[in-house]
């Protein structure tokens, strides 16, 4: 059945005619399959998924890059400063933006942006050039995933279910593949993994220009490409602030999210220190395959596991069990700091988590409020980012004055922050968990809230 667009007015169905045929001559409708797509839907999804590689990519180059540049791990890990800073604060503009100037633009203008700092990240010679063109990067990130389910959901065939698959399917192949081939070609050199991204992603870029025509015309394409390209105020996302429920999420998900890039951003040096204090050989190709592990874990939860889970369960107690789960695995970081199998070990089990996590506060924004989702989900995003951005700038300080294991505390520390915003949120949310209004609304949230 065709998913009713929420900005469409509700018509009443029309009788049936003598032409009609009755429900028991009717034939069944083929089945869509999900890989019987045009080739412009692909190649969106090959870009999403390079686009999803650029979060972990950096990883396990990450020791390679202090070592050959002369830079501190503080330093380094400003990579991701930059490249979640300026995605976060883009985010709250990229609704304005695409409404100016359509979907297709958008995509185009965030994938050559992408190409372009990938290529000078590769070229740079300084560390500080680096954090520079990561910020380029991340803005091109922002207008790309901002608009790109939109444009799968408009090209895409079996309607917006089909495309929701896809497009996660695509999130967790990038998330994924990105430790493991940033490790692959971290091991030629730390420059190899930004050529990597910049190559793929100008592929992605021609195919788009030649492949992606406009949206097809089917009622779940023409709701989304509206959600998105009906123009909005250039203040929008801000005043989406002033909703309780969804100031009192983004809150959650700042701090959330602060444990989340400690975890990610930080693991690489006391992985590495482990492995020199055991004698083992431990480089970007080991750390890339970890970190597979983790991107891996989390995509599986993410697409299998954690609608299960919200179904039986409901939505706030998923968030609060999985927050407190994190914390335990931060704490246990923590305790584990010099010992190296001990790390893997709980950095992949904190993959199943965070997989879950990330799928469940992303359904809770969509269904807390009544604002456009595309507002509301690019607010939510744009404050998370912030999260993102400052972690990796705290942990590399916290370490050299407390200990290795402080950062790992500190995350654990913000995680109970966030199940505390969340219990005080409480009475805003007492409406969240049912079931959702329609696979496109879902759609217009995924498009910005889950990157």
């Amino acid at each position: 059945m065709t998913p009713r667009s929420p900005f469409a007015r509700r018509t009443p169905k029309e009788p049936p005619t003598s032409a009609s045929p009755s429900p028991q001559t009717a034939a069944p409708a083929p089945r869509a399959s999900l890989l019987r797509q045009p080739t412009a839907v692909w190649a969106i999804a090959f870009a999403c998924a390079v686009s999803f590689m650029g979060i972990g990519l950096v990883d396990p180059i990450l020791p390679a890059i202090s070592r050959e540049l002369g830079a501190s791990p503080s330093q380094t890990m400003l990579l991701f400063t930059s490249y979640l800073f300026i995605t976060g604060i883009a985010m709250f503009f990229t609704s304005w933006v695409s409404s100016r100037i359509g979907v297709k633009r958008t995509l185009i203008a965030g994938l050559l942006l992408v190409v372009v700092f990938a290529g000078l990240a590769g070229l740079s010679g300084t560390v500080d050039a680096i954090i520079g063109f990561r910020a380029g990067w991340g803005l091109g990130n922002a207008l790309f995933i901002s608009t790109a389910l939109a444009a799968i959901v408009g090209a895409a065939s079996g309607g917006a279910r089909q495309a929701i698959v896809l497009y996660e399917a695509a999130l967790g192949v990038g998330l994924a593949a990105g430790p493991l081939i940033g490790g692959a070609l971290g091991t030629i050199s730390w420059r190899g993994p930004f050529f990597g991204t910049a190559a793929l992603m100008a592929i992605a870029l021609i195919a788009i220009l030649v492949l992606l025509r406009q949206p097809r015309a089917t009622a779940a394409g023409a709701a989304v490409t509206q959600a998105v390209a009906e123009r909005v105020s250039i203040l929008a996302s801000f005043r989406a602030l002033r909703n309780p429920a969804l100031l009192g999420l983004s809150i959650v998900a700042l701090l959330y999210n602060f444990g989340f890039f400690v975890l990610l951003a930080y693991s690489p040096y006391p992985m590495e220190a482990a492995a020199q204090a055991a004698g083992i050989e431990f480089g970007a190709s080991q750390l890339g395959l970890v970190f597979f592990g983790w991107g891996l874990a989390l995509a599986i939860t993410s697409v299998l596991v954690a609608p299960v889970l919200t179904r039986r369960l409901g939505l706030r107690p998923v968030l609060f069990s999985m927050l407190g789960a994190l914390t335990v695995c931060l704490v246990l970081l923590a305790v584990f700091v010099e010992s190296l199998p001990g790390l893997v070990a709980v950095v992949i089990v904190s993959g199943l988590l965070l997989g879950v996590m990330n799928t469940a506060l992303t359904e809770a924004v969509m269904e807390a409020t009544e604002l456009p989702r595309n507002v509301a989900s690019s607010t939510y995003s744009g404050v998370r980012f912030m999260g993102g951005a400052v972690a990796p700038a705290v942990a590399g300080p916290l370490a050299e004055a407390l200990g290795a294991g402080a950062p790992y505390l500190a995350g654990a520390v913000a995680v109970i922050g966030s199940m505390v915003a969340l219990a005080v949120a409480g009475r805003f949310l007492a409406h969240i968990g049912r079931p959702h209004e329609t696979a496109v609304s879902e759609a217009a949230a995924i498009a910005v809230g889950d990157a």
